[in-house]
This record gives structure tokens, sequence and C-alpha cells, in this order.
């Protein structure tokens, strides 16, 4: 699965056609006979559209949904959705180059459209990008596992604090989730299997969302401890809302000290760009118009999603919202019941979400390191293996992996999202087709810069924490 044959790769001229025939003939050669014959992969893809919507849209939504009600309590309400809504214009307009770029030259690999647009460098450029990135999502699902399941399960034991069994502690729990459930569905052949599991995992999100939705007109602000929620009368607590000001007031437009973190995590929470062109390999009746529809509906259905996890949890708490929106809720206690089902919906979806992560980083290390072979099972399975068990290594031994995780998203997120698309679109499309100083080249040159201005100015935050102290980015992806 992970290896692309690129037959028609070797075809170096003849871009004067339409990019729709340039498709026609590359992508989808017309039946001859009997048989079709299989240009670009080693297998026909049979993804249907909404599987491959199922898996695009889990590798778009990451833990940063956990951190957006704490960027909207730090750009007010009218701010976020503007943010929110550019930032997913420009996630689709960059899946279009990506997507347009494929098209000409036939190649549904990133590190491919690398080695296309600037040699062997572009090529190696791109597979590292994707991994590093890639494995830093990876670990943040898995420090999500490490923190949370825990407490789950001590929850499940009635039990008030940690006992110190083996059961409850976070290194052994992840070593079993990444062995019984993560590596077996790595081992797919191809990405469009996990497309019931991505639902799955879609479907547990949805229910988060609709418990925020219910917590809002069930909690009143500000909230209080457990027994206190259950004795105090409205009327005590709206005296409490009018000595705290504006803690429970909700802002329509505000900016501190922490809004401009708010563009970098919106940006990461998009980033998906890995798994567009292997969800595109292996679509059914697969065309540039059909995959740009899986992934505009994907970025919608993530938009609408975002926007009303953000709102109904800055609407709970207000100003008291944390980084990581479960914690909030933890001041409930543990004998909320819904609040622990919630726990449990984000620790499946985050463990479901990690198989789909994790086949991007295989088909670049496959392009570095063996991009002429045909597919093997023994190579597949080593190299899930040996991702699960650095990105364990990683989650149990690298106490504080928050920084590093910072500075692989600065840096990696505006690439694969920003810079590698507009440079590659740039490059790969002729000039007989697209003079340089056209217009869509013009824009996908801006495209590439403003993702060089994101990476500078996230840096810039990074290096401004660690030189005061401070810790004030909530989220990632």
């Amino acid at each position: 699965m992970e290896l692309q044959k690129m037959n028609g790769h070797s075809r170096e001229e003849g871009f004067d056609g339409l990019d729709v025939m340039a498709e026609h003939e590359e992508f989808l050669p017309h039946k001859t006979g009997a048989k079709k014959d299989i240009r670009f992969t080693d297998f026909e893809g049979k993804t249907s559209f909404g599987m491959s919507v199922f898996n695009l849209s889990n590798a778009i939504m990451g833990s940063g949904i956990l951190g957006l009600a704490f960027a909207m309590s730090n750009t007010g309400i009218v701010l976020f959705i503007v943010l929110l809504l550019c930032i997913a214009i420009l996630s689709a307009y960059s899946i279009h180059l990506l997507l347009r770029s494929a098209g000409v030259v036939g190649i549904r690999a990133y590190e491919q459209l690398g080695n296309r647009a600037f040699g062997p460098v572009g090529k190696m450029l791109a597979a590292c990008v994707i991994t590093i990135h890639n494995i830093g999502a990876m670990s943040s699902y898995l420090f999500i596992i490490k923190s949370e399941l825990p407490l789950v399960i001590q929850a499940f034991l009635d039990s008030e604090e940690n006992t110190g069994e083996w059961y409850m502690n976070g290194n052994y729990l992840i070593i079993i989730v990444s062995v019984s459930i993560i590596l077996p569905l790595a081992l797919m052949k191809q990405l469009g299997y996990l497309g019931y599991t991505s639902g799955f995992s879609l479907s547990c999100m949805v229910f988060f969302l609709i418990s925020v939705i219910y917590k809002k007109f069930n909690i009143l602000c500000p909230l209080e401890s457990e027994d206190q929620l259950n004795e105090t009368l409205f009327a005590d607590n709206h005296a409490a809302m009018n000595e705290t000001g504006d803690i429970c007031e909700a802002k329509m437009f505000t900016i501190n000290s922490q809004t401009a973190y708010t563009v970098p995590i919106l940006a990461f929470a998009f980033v998906c760009h890995p798994e567009v062109l292997p969800i595109y390999t292996e679509l059914r009746d697969a065309t540039k118009k059909r995959m740009q529809g899986v992934a505009n509906i994907s970025i919608l259905a993530m938009f609408v999603m975002y926007l009303l996890t953000a709102l109904f949890g800055y609407l709970t708490f207000y100003g008291g919202v944390e980084s990581e929106l479960l914690h909030t809720y933890s001041r409930l206690g543990f004998r909320d019941v819904l609040i622990l089902c919630v726990r449990l919906a984000v620790l499946v979806a985050v463990t479901l979400t990690v198989p789909v992560v994790l086949f991007p980083i295989r088909r670049a290390l496959l392009q570095i390191l063996c991009p002429d072979k045909p597919f093997h099972w023994v190579r597949h399975i080593a190299i899930a293996f040996c991702l699960i068990f650095v990105v364990n290594l990683l989650v149990i031994f690298v106490p504080s992996i928050r920084d590093i995780f910072g500075i692989i998203g600065a840096t990696s997120a505006p690439t694969l999202i920003f810079i590698l698309p507009g440079i590659f679109y740039v490059r790969i499309v002729p000039e007989d087709q697209e003079p340089l100083l056209s217009r869509p080249k013009i824009q996908a040159a801006c495209f590439a810069a403003l993702g060089f201005i994101f990476m500078i100015m996230s840096l810039s935050f990074i290096i401004t924490d660690w030189v005061t102290g401070e810790s004030k980015s909530g989220g990632g992806h």
C-alpha cells in the first residue's frame, strides 16, 4: 500500500494539455479491455467517498480541539470566528495547491512532489518534515492516554487517589494500548480500511461536543466544587457572579498577551496535509475534483465542530477556562458520570487516530529508504513496530516534551500547510500553462511567504516563553 509505482513519472514531457487531461491520462486511464491499467499504485483505489471523508476528518481532528475554548477566551468570540474561518479557507486552498501539483505530474506522494520540484533535497526535506511532525502528533496523543486513562480507571474503581498499582501507571497503560489496539490497526495494508475506525473516532468526538453543549446549560458560573454545585441556589451563584465582575461575561473581541498564540493553535488544528495524498491514492474513481470535495467536506465538518466546541466550552467557564478543556471539567469531581464518559470517548478518539497519523510516516520512510521496491509485509510491519516503539520511549522517558513539541509544531506545521504546497506549485506547474508572474503562481508564492511569517511568529513566542519562564499557550495538534 505504502509504496507507489510511479510508472508515469518518466513522462517528463507533454505538459501542454489541461490539468483535467493530464489527470485522466495519468490517474484514470480508460479501460481498453476487461482490465483497468493501474499506473500509480500497486492496487486499485477502493475507498469510498464517505470513508475518505472520515479518514481525512480524523486526520484533521487532533488533541488541539481541547485547547480551542482557551484560545477563544483570549481573542473574544468574533475575532476567534474570523481567525478560524480564515485558517479553514487557507487550509482548503493549500490542499488545492497540492492536488493541482499532483495532477500535473501524475504523482500522489508528498515526497515525490518534493523530488519533482527540487530533486533529492526536496524529497528528503518533505519526508523529514512529515516524519517529525507526525511523530510529534503521535506522541501528543499517547501523552493524553498516559495522563487521562489512569484517571478513568481510578474513577471506575471509585478510588479517591492513585494507589500506585501497575494498572494505574500511565507508562504501562500506553504500552498495553499500543500493542493491543494501535499496532494491529497500523498493520493494515491500506489506509482506507481505517475508515470504519475513523468514523467511530469521529462519533466519540461528536459525543464530546454534545456533552460540552449540554454542560453549558448544566453548570452555573463561576464554577464551584461538586458538593456546592448540588447545594447552592441559583440566587447565591448569581450574587457570586456579580462579585467576580467580568469572569462570567462573554467577550466579543479582546486582545491580551496570549492572543497571539491563537493563530498558531488554529493553524496546527487543521494540519492534515501528509494524509491528503495517501487518501487521494486510495479514493475510488479518484479525480482532483472528487478529492477536493473530500477535503472541503472534511474541513467544513471540522470547522463546525471546532467552533461549537470552543464556543460552548468558553460560554461554560468564560475567563476561568483552562488551556485543556477536560482539566476544567475535572473540577466537578470524579463522580460526574457524563464527564467520565467524555474522558473515555476522547481517549478512544485519540487512540484510533494514531494509526491514521502513522501511515504517512511509513510512506515517507519508504520513499527515502527503498523508493523503487514493491510492497513487502516484513518492511510494512517492521516500520510500524519501530515507530510505535520509538514514540512510546519518547512518551515514557521524556518528562516534559512540551517545548520539543512546540519547536516541532512551530516549524513543521507552517511548512506542511503553507510553505511546501506553495513552492511546489510554483516549481511544478509548467510555465507554458501558467507563467511565473501569473496570478495563481503569485498567490502561491505569497501563500508560502505567509508560512514563513507564521513560523517566525511561533518560534518568537516559544523563545519568549523560555526567556521569561512562562508557559502560556495551550493545545497542540
